[in-house]
């Protein structure tokens, strides 16, 4: 199969959700098939249009409207009112954007949709465009949603195992959140599901991952939606390939933030915990006194991500620079993980951050917290063996002695030294996936090829 080709004159307008954790992924995508020679146009939210100045200047930038285009999210009374809204506002004004750039005579040959806009599909079909969905999350957790949507898996959940194909074993606390509260609040359950309501009549079905990782439940869903890749992980290539020398951040980062990796530089090597929970997640006053201790009382120095909302929790004995241990506001995840000093990785387990501990080798102390990341921790723990799962108490706290054991489990045990070798296992898979014949690599080039040759014979 030819290794690289010039298409030029194919163009990609990728829609983007106004999530940072969505755009990263979905603009590393964008930025190897503009390698290959497609052209670009990456269309997001009005509201979250500022959070893209940074993309590389060869990405054209559009813009619709979700409904609250001044507050975004946050302007809406409701989750449900947000969803309810922006996707009829959101499908009206990407008609007026392919109406505009058709009459001005640029002709988009593919649409590619994060699928929570599962509605730019049916639009892209009213043009008579190609549609290809991009799936943010793994596949476990897609083909639950899957069997959901299939009507397989009955909400409220009453059984407490869980067999689906391809998947291993799932207790209940290993399924996604919104399963084990949709009694109370229907609503996110029902917009994870959505995803998948028309996603039989996609051209093509893309997930960030590899198929090395994924290679049971990728099979199994191939079977359903032949035209399924694995075209991941999607982070920046000098961290993976190192194929592209100006590829070394998602270029949507909007300021730098050096002195972790300045405090990093003095320790010694694998010596540090970091820790971070991610751009979501909120944690009560218990639990950040509870990780506080912890991380002081534990033997290893630790890097601690507490955004400046959250920091008010913290105790207020706690130093946030010390030689034992450093807390920031922000840091870039992807050059802490690879820097040496880093010993393990305590997370919420969100699949951008998965996927970034297994692209770097990082063993983890798995935190969940909603979402997806139960079973992402399911799979990093059991099926992936990288890492352990903080026990929570009657208050679903993890307390001091818990993080201690497993801070100590990781960084000084038998058993922390086969996960580290996993985990460097993931790694090099993860290299070989993305590189030149690799099995992301393939998929890519196949679903360029095919664009190239429908527009020829178009």
């Amino acid at each position: 199969m030819e290794k690289k080709i010039i298409a030029k004159r194919v163009h990609c307008l990728v829609l983007a959700y106004p999530l940072q954790g969505h755009i990263n992924p979905i603009l590393q995508f964008s930025k190897l098939l503009q390698h290959q020679g497609v052209r670009i146009t990456m269309v997001t939210t009005r509201f979250f249009y500022k959070n893209l100045q940074n993309v590389p200047s060869s990405i054209a930038l559009e813009t619709i409207s979700d409904g609250f285009d001044k507050d975004g999210p946050t302007g809406a009374s409701s989750h449900k009112a947000y969803i309810d809204r922006s996707c009829q506002v959101g499908s009206e004004t990407f008609v007026h954007l392919l109406h505009k750039l058709s009459a001005s005579g640029d002709h988009v040959d593919c649409v590619i949709y994060d699928s929570f806009f599962h509605w730019a599909l049916d639009v892209a079909k009213r043009f008579g465009i190609i549609g290809a969905v991009f799936l943010t999350q793994n596949m476990a957790v897609n083909s639950i949603y899957y069997h959901v949507h299939l009507g397989n898996l009955q909400v409220p959940l009453t059984q407490q195992e869980f067999s689906l194909p391809a998947l291993p074993k799932l207790q209940l606390e290993d399924m996604p959140s919104f399963l084990l509260t949709y009694v109370e609040d229907p609503c996110l359950l029902d917009f994870f599901v959505d995803q998948f309501s028309n996603i039989d009549k996609a051209d093509w079905v893309l997930c960030n991952t590899f198929y090395e990782l994924d290679n049971e439940i990728a099979s199994w869903i191939k079977k359903i939606w032949p035209k399924f890749r694995t075209i991941g992980p999607n982070i920046p290539s000098m961290f993976l390939d190192k194929q592209y020398i100006d590829d070394q951040d998602y270029g949507v980062a909007q300021f730098n933030y050096e002195e972790c990796i300045e405090w990093l530089d003095d320790k010694p090597k694998g010596s540090v915990v970091y820790v971070s929970f991610g751009s979501l997640a909120t944690l009560g006053e218990e639990q950040m006194e509870e990780l506080a201790y912890g991380l002081r009382e534990s033997s290893s120095y630790f890097l601690w991500v507490v955004r400046a909302s959250e920091q008010i929790k913290l105790p207020n004995f706690f130093e946030k620079k010390s030689e034992k241990g450093l807390i920031v506001t922000w840091c870039c995840q992807l050059k802490v993980l690879a820097h040496q000093a880093i010993g393990c990785f305590v997370t919420h387990c969100g699949w951008n951050s998965t996927l970034e501990s297994l692209c770097l080798g990082v063993p983890i102390i798995a935190i969940p917290h909603w979402s997806d990341q139960s079973t992402n921790a399911k799979l990093m723990v059991d099926v992936w063996k990288v890492g352990i799962r903080a026990v929570v108490d009657e208050k679903k706290i993890v307390r001091r002695e818990a993080l201690k054991h497993c801070i100590k489990e990781i960084m000084a045990s038998e058993k922390g030294k086969v996960m580290k070798s996993n985990a460097i296992q993931w790694k090099t898979l993860a290299i070989r996936a993305v590189g030149e014949g690799g099995s992301s690599h393939e998929n890519i080039i196949e679903f360029i090829n095919e664009l190239l040759h429908l527009q020829i014979t178009s």
